[in-house]
C-alpha cells in the first residue's frame, strides 16, 4: 500500500478508534481482506527452516549485519526482530545481511511511540494500542513496519497489544478489537501473520480476542516466561485454550510475581518454572511448525554466554521428544 492509501486508511480508522468513540467497524476500508473462520493463522508455503528451529529476538540499531553476524555465530538459523526505527537504507541493509548469513527472519517486532512501561500500574496506560494515548500514531507506525516487513519478506508482524480488558463490555476492549480488525486487515494485504505477545492477558481473553477480530492470518507469539511473569497463566496449560493459534514463540524462563506491582523475574533457561519437555511434547501434539526463538532480557557478557547454554539446552531437548 503507497503512502497514499495508508493515510486515507489511518484517516478511517482515526473515526473508530479515537478518543471517546465506540469503535464502529470500518472493514469496508480493507477491500481485499476479509475475515476468516477463528483458526490458526497458515504458515507460509516455504519458510525456509523446519519446524522447532532455533533461533534469536535481536534489535538491530544501525548495524544490521552485525546483528545477524550474531546469530549466524551461534549457528541459529532463524531469528526474530525486535525493532524502533526503520527506513530504506536500513531495509535494504538488512535484507543484505539475512542473505549474507543465511538467516531467516521469521518474525518483525516494534513499539511505540511514545512510553512503554511493563509493570501492572502503568502498563494498561502504556503498552500497545488499547490505551487511547498514542494509539493513532502506533497504528500508523505498525502498518509502516508491515510494508517494511513485506518488502523484506519477512511473514509476521508481532507486537505487544497491550493489557486487553478481560471484560468483553469494556469500551475499550471493544475499541481494541475494531483497532484490531484493521491493524490484521492490512497485515493479510500484505500476505502476513499478525502476531500478538502472551502475556499481559489471560489466555481467553486471548482467544476470544482472536474469535471477535476473526481475521484467518492472526496468531500467537507464545511468550512462554510471560504468561507466568504476568501472573496469568502457565504456557503449558494456555495451550488447552490457544494452542491452535500459536504461531510463533519466545523461549524465555521465569517466576510469577510476588507484589502487586511488579513482574515477576526472569531467569535463564531452565532456571525457572517453565516445562520446556512438556512444553515442546504439547506443541509436537499440536502439529506446531513455527521456531524457537531465544530471548534473554539482559545484555551484555552474561546474555551471550546464557544464550549459548539456552541454546545447547533446547537443542538437547528438542532431540529427545
Amino acid at each position: 500500500m503507497n503512502n497514499s492509501s495508508r493515510r486515507d486508511f489511518l484517516k478511517t480508522a482515526a473515526i473508530a478508534t479515537g478518543l471517546g468513540t465506540t469503535g464502529k467497524t470500518l472493514l469496508a476500508r480493507a477491500e481485499t481482506a476479509s475475515p476468516g473462520s477463528p483458526q490458526a493463522a497458515p504458515s507460509p508455503e516455504s519458510p525456509g527452516y523446519k519446524p522447532f528451529a532455533l533461533g534469536l529476538i535481536i534489535g538491530i540499531g544501525n548495524d544490521p549485519e552485525t546483528a545477524v553476524a550474531k546469530v549466524h555465530s551461534l549457528g541459529l538459523p532463524t531469528c526474530q526482530f525486535e525493532i524502533g526505527y526503520l527506513d530504506d537504507d536500513l531495509v535494504r541493509r538488512l535484507t543484505a545481511a539475512l542473505k549474507k548469513y543465511n538467516v531467516v527472519a521469521t518474525a518483525i517486532g516494534t513499539s511505540g511511540p511514545g512510553p512503554d512501561v511493563y509493570n501492572f500500574y502503568d502498563g494498561p496506560l502504556t503498552l500497545g494500542i488499547v490505551p487511547r494515548t498514542y494509539r493513532a500514531q502506533r497504528i500508523e507506525k505498525i502498518l509502516k513496519f508491515s510494508d517494511y516487513a513485506k518488502q523484506l519478506g519477512i511473514p509476521a508482524v508481532r507486537i505487544h497489544v497491550g493489557f486487553i480488558p478481560e471484560d468483553p463490555n469494556e469500551i475499550l476492549y471493544r475499541e481494541a478489537v475494531e483497532t484490531l480488525k484493521q491493524i490484521v486487515g492490512y497485515c493479510k494485504r500484505n500476505g502476513q501473520d499478525f502476531l500478538y505477545e502472551t502475556g499481559t492477558e489471560t489466555p481467553v481473553t486471548l482467544l476470544r480476542t482472536f474469535e471477535d477480530v476473526g481475521f484467518d492470518n492472526q496468531g500467537a507469539n507464545l511468550d512462554t516466561a510471560n504468561l507466568i511473569l504476568y501472573g496469568k497463566a502457565n504456557p503449558v496449560d494456555a495451550l488447552d485454550v490457544i494452542g491452535k493459534y500459536v504461531k510463533n514463540m519466545h523461549a524465555k524462563d521465569g517466576f510469577y510475581p510476588t507484589n502487586p506491582r511488579d513482574l515477576g523475574r526472569e531467569v535463564a533457561i531452565p532456571h525457572g518454572l517453565v516445562d520446556f519437555p512438556k512444553l515442546f511434547a504439547r506443541l509436537r501434539k499440536l502439529n506446531y511448525q513455527g521456531p524457537v526463538t531465544i530471548e534473554r532480557e539482559i545484555s551484555g557478557p552474561e546474555q551471550l554466554e546464557d544464550v549459548k547454554r539456552e541454546r545447547d539446552y533446547l537443542a538437547s531437548l528438542l532431540t529427545r521428544i
